[in-house]
C-alpha cells in the first residue's frame, strides 16, 4: 500500500484555511444548553449488565442525550475498587455500536472506570451491534451519516452525536465511584473525531479534562479530506455533490460546524494523537490539520508510517495508557 498523502515534513506544517462560521461558538452553546434543558428531571439510569464476565463490574447506562433522547453506554470497572477512580470515556468508529458487555475491557483492566458510548443510529456495519436508535429524520441523503441533514447545521446528524457525547460526560460525572475531576476522552476513527469535538465542548461548557486521546481521527478538515480521500466515508460527500451539483456552498457551510479543526483550537487538555501514513480512509492531512490547531500546550502525535487505518493497534493503546498514567499520577 502506498503513502496516501503529503510527505511527513509537509504534514507537520499543514494548516488549511477553513471557513469557520461566525456563530460557531453560539451555535454550540445554544445546542448544549438546549439538550441540558430538554432532560430536566431525567436522571441517568445504571443497571447491572447481563454478562458472564465476573472479573469486572459491568453496568448498562442509559442517559439523556440530544433533545433528551435515551442513549446507551456500557460502564466497566475493576471488581472491589475502593475510592473514586479516574474515567476513560470511549467513542466508536463509523457504523459500529457498543456491542456486548465485556467486549472492550482494556481500560477497566488497567484500573479505570471505562465508559463506551453507543452511537445513535449506528451499530450494523461491524462488531456486535448497537442499542440506540436515532429518532430524528433528515432530508434526502446517501447511505451513511455524512450527508444526513447536510442542508442545515441544525439538522445534521453529527449535531446530535456530538451533543450525546457531551451529555454522556455530564452523566459520568454523577456516577458512583468515579472521580469527576479525572476524566479522559478517547476513540478511534469516527470515535477520534467525536473525541475532538466533545473535548472542546466539555472544556467550554463543563470543565477541564485530564487528557484527550484521538486515534486515527476522522471528521476533521472535511472539505480537503473529501478532495483527496480514496476510500471511506468522505466519499459520501463527493457522491452527494456529484448529484447535487449546486449544493457545494451549502454542504461546506454546514460541514464547517462539525469540523474537528474548529474544535481542536478550543482544547486545552493534554492531547495524544495518532496518524497512519498509509491510511486510505482518513487522509493524514486531515488528522494533522486538527493536531496542528490544538490549543493545548501538552501535545504529542504518534506517526505510524507503514500502517493503514488500523493505525498502531494495541501497541498504540499501550502508549495511550502510559501518556494518561503520566498525567493522572
Amino acid at each position: 500500500m502506498p503513502f496516501t498523502d503529503l510527505p511527513l515534513d509537509q504534514l507537520r506544517e499543514y494548516r488549511p484555511t477553513l471557513r469557520r462560521p461566525d456563530d460557531f461558538d453560539a451555535f454550540w452553546a445554544d445546542t448544549i444548553a438546549g439538550a441540558r434543558a430538554a432532560d430536566t428531571g431525567t436522571e441517568p439510569l445504571l443497571e447491572a449488565a447481563d454478562t458472564p464476565v465476573t472479573g469486572l463490574v459491568i453496568e448498562d447506562l442509559t442517559f439523556p442525550g440530544f433533545a433528551g433522547d435515551p442513549v446507551r453506554a456500557w460502564v466497566s470497572r475493576p471488581v472491589g475498587a475502593s475510592g473514586p477512580l479516574p474515567v476513560v470515556v470511549e467513542f466508536l468508529g463509523y457504523n459500529g455500536g457498543r456491542g456486548l458487555p465485556g467486549e472492550r475491557v482494556a481500560w477497566a483492566l488497567a484500573g479505570y472506570v471505562h465508559v463506551v458510548m453507543d452511537t445513535r443510529g449506528q451499530g450494523s456495519g461491524w462488531g456486535s451491534g448497537g442499542d440506540t436508535p436515532d429518532p430524528h429524520g433528515s432530508g434526502p441523503h446517501i447511505g451513511g451519516w455524512m450527508t444526513a441533514g447536510i442542508d442545515s447545521p441544525a439538522d445534521h446528524y453529527y449535531r446530535r452525536v456530538y451533543t450525546d457525547a457531551v451529555r454522556l460526560v455530564d452523566a459520568v460525572r454523577t456516577l458512583p465511584g468515579v472521580d469527576p475531576d479525572r476524566i479522559a476522552l478517547t476513540g478511534g476513527s469516527q470515535g477520534g473525531g467525536i473525541t475532538i469535538a466533545a473535548a472542546a465542548l466539555v472544556e467550554a461548557h463543563t470543565g477541564p479534562l485530564v487528557a484527550v486521546l484521538p486515534d486515527v481521527a476522522f471528521l476533521s478538515d472535511w472539505e480537503n479530506g473529501t478532495a483527496v480521500a480514496v476510500g471511506g466515508p468522505y466519499l459520501e460527500l463527493a457522491q452527494y455533490l456529484s448529484v447535487h451539483r449546486d449544493a457545494v456552498d451549502t454542504v461546506w457551510r454546514t460541514a464547517a460546524y462539525f469540523d474537528g479543526v474548529h474544535f481542536a483550537a478550543g482544547i486545552t487538555a493534554p492531547a495524544l494523537f495518532s496518524v497512519a501514513l498509509m491510511d486510505d480512509v482518513v487522509p493524514p492531512r486531515t488528522t494533522f490539520a486538527a493536531y496542528n490547531a490544538l490549543g493545548s500546550a501538552d501535545t504529542a502525535i504518534e506517526v505510524y508510517p507503514y500502517n493503514g487505518h488500523e493505525g498502531g493497534g494495541f501497541a498504540h493503546w499501550e502508549r495511550q495508557a502510559a501518556f494518561l498514567r503520566a498525567r493522572i499520577g
